[in-house]
């Protein structure tokens, strides 16, 4: 079952090893894990429903926690407490478009407020509706999860907005076909939540973000239904898609989701090589992108992330000879893990290896070429979640932020970013420990995705303020250089203060006048993108 206060199934149980503790030991020093409550004491806190009945309408307490928050730091800090400051007085669960449809002018006329729930895996406040006058609903869409119809000769799959990714492959691999859309959350992230929230998978460097991937669907509003058609382009004004893709719930309820697939590939294979420094990784990495060399994936970890990814990955015996290897081949603790992915036929596969080898010797690339890593790679990468687990219950808090920059930006911003983060709690003597990597990479620039850890203080309120500093001082940094507040995880209400640096007024205006337009009443997940807290005062450098 999944787990209620927590990422992903509870079956699935990671651990630390002792050498993980005593690496975790060195770089944060002692620490101590707060006390986490239990469903049952969540549950015995949960108020009375204000909901009206509906027929859709479950207002158990336990399925109220269970659809209360997503996975962001704040909702994390709430789930292991116990403690809620948002719980839906009840959660809807639609099979079909017409009980949307029916939801909607219902909510309308008993003035209440909707918030759509995917998968719940929002690292960014989608889910936390402030409590208000008016109850809550929570719409989740797990039950609209099927393949609607499948176009074989337009490559064109109509699956319900609520499907989940494994749900979603297994019914494309069954004919032969795939999306390719691999985000980190994929096991439990749903269709409709990746075109809510602008998506990028994995592998997007073949298949495309989830923008290249929608064709069009079906959202309902409180103004009616809007029917996307799935063209293949069109020059017939601007793209109702776009209208669409990461309204993150503001707009109205997506049902349904056109999704442009490919057949299965023949071949795949993942490859990780080592460069000697990190400027040697990026101009490599730019300059396979610039040279259009067709690969599906590229992921470049900067010195920290390589040498703590080795040591959590490879066994310490096996790590000493491998670092033997590593000093034979002039690599020392500045080297770089560039992992990349081939996807196609076996003799593209082949073609296009032989070409990224050809950039990365250009680059310095050292032949410590592994495909062994490469697998591991593969294997893991829906599984980094699940570590914040063992760190929490070991006194360590985790969270990431992410960003999109042009290759000009993101070298300045990596020199520094890093060094801001770990002196955010400075004054509190508080050591916090960041690295970062290359994941989704463009011509024209790349995404920039850091980790942190710092240790849990001695209440669950003094870790959140701990959390705060360090977010506030890293959305700042990205702002300061031209970054855009997310690249991937979309805006929230964690993100919404700092979309005004980015979209300027104009823009700010144009987006409240289209929420307005479609849900006048602000009945829509309120808050999300739009926010009354902004933030203008920081200037791009």
């Amino acid at each position: 079952m999944r787990r209620w206060n927590g990422w992903g199934d509870d079956t699935h149980q990671a651990e630390l090893t002792d050498f993980a503790k005593a690496l975790i030991a060195e770089l944060l020093g002692e620490t101590r894990p707060l006390p986490d409550a239990s469903l049952q004491d969540a549950v015995e806190r949960v108020p009375a429903s204000r909901a009206p009945d509906h027929s859709l309408l479950d207002k158990t307490p336990e399925t109220r926690i269970r659809h209360a928050s997503g996975q962001s730091f704040s909702d994390w800090l709430q789930m292991r407490s116990g403690a809620f400051e948002h719980i839906p007085d009840a959660v809807a669960f639609p099979e079909n478009s017409l009980q949307v449809r029916d939801l909607m002018a219902w909510a309308a006329q008993q003035d209440v407020i909707l918030v759509p729930y995917g998968g719940g895996t929002s690292v960014v406040g989608h889910l936390a509706c402030p409590v208000g006058e008016k109850a809550q609903i929570t719409v989740a869409l797990t039950r609209m999860n099927r393949l609607l119809d499948f176009d074989k000769e337009s490559q064109i799959a109509t699956f319900g907005a609520g499907v989940r990714g494994p749900d979603l492959e297994a019914q494309l691999a069954a004919i032969g076909y795939t999306l390719g859309h691999f985000p980190q959350s994929f096991e439990l992230s749903t269709a409709g939540g990746w075109v809510a929230t602008r998506s990028s998978g994995q592998q997007s460097l073949r298949y495309g973000r989830i923008e290249q991937l929608f064709a069009g669907g079906t959202l309902e509003t409180l103004k009616g239904t809007l029917e996307i058609p799935g063209l293949p382009a069109s020059s017939a004004g601007p793209d109702l898609r776009e209208m669409v893709l990461g309204s993150e719930g503001t707009l109205g309820i997506l049902t349904e989701v056109k999704l442009r697939v490919t057949p299965l590939a023949e071949a795949e294979q993942f490859y990780t090589v080592f460069m000697p420094d990190w400027e040697s990784g990026v101009a490599a990495v730019q300059a396979i992108t610039q040279g259009r060399i067709p690969l599906s994936m590229m992921r470049l970890s900067n010195a920290t992330e390589t040498d703590v990814s080795l040591k959590l990955a490879v066994p310490e015996k096996k790590l000493s000879r491998l670092n033997m290897l590593f000093r034979l081949k002039g690599l020392t603790d500045q080297k770089c893990m560039l992992t990349f992915g081939l996807t196609g036929s076996k003799k593209q596969v082949s073609v296009n290896r032989k070409l990224a080898n050809t950039y990365l010797k250009q680059h310095g690339a050292r032949r410590v070429l592994s495909r062994r890593l490469g697998d591991k790679w593969k294997e893991g990468r829906f599984k980094g979640p699940y570590l914040r687990h063992p760190l929490w219950e070991h006194g360590v808090g985790v969270d990431t932020f992410e960003t999109a920059m042009d290759w000009s930006a993101l070298r300045p911003y990596i020199n520094v970013v890093e060094q801001s983060i770990t002196k955010a709690l400075k004054e509190q003597d508080i050591p916090v420990f960041a690295f970062t990597h290359l994941s989704h990479v463009y011509p024209q620039g790349s995404s920039a995705y850091t980790t942190y850890l710092f240790p849990v203080a001695n209440t669950y309120e003094e870790t959140l303020e701990r959390w705060k500093i360090i977010k506030k001082l890293a959305s700042e940094t990205v702002v300061a250089h031209g970054g855009t507040i997310s690249h991937q995880h979309g805006v929230g209400r964690d993100h919404a203060p700092y979309l005004p640096a980015e979209k300027g007024a104009l823009g700010m205006g144009a987006l409240k006048a289209l929420s307005t337009h479609f849900d006048p009443d602000h009945r829509m997940n309120p808050g999300v993108l739009i926010s009354e807290e902004t933030v203008t005062d920081t200037e791009p450098a």
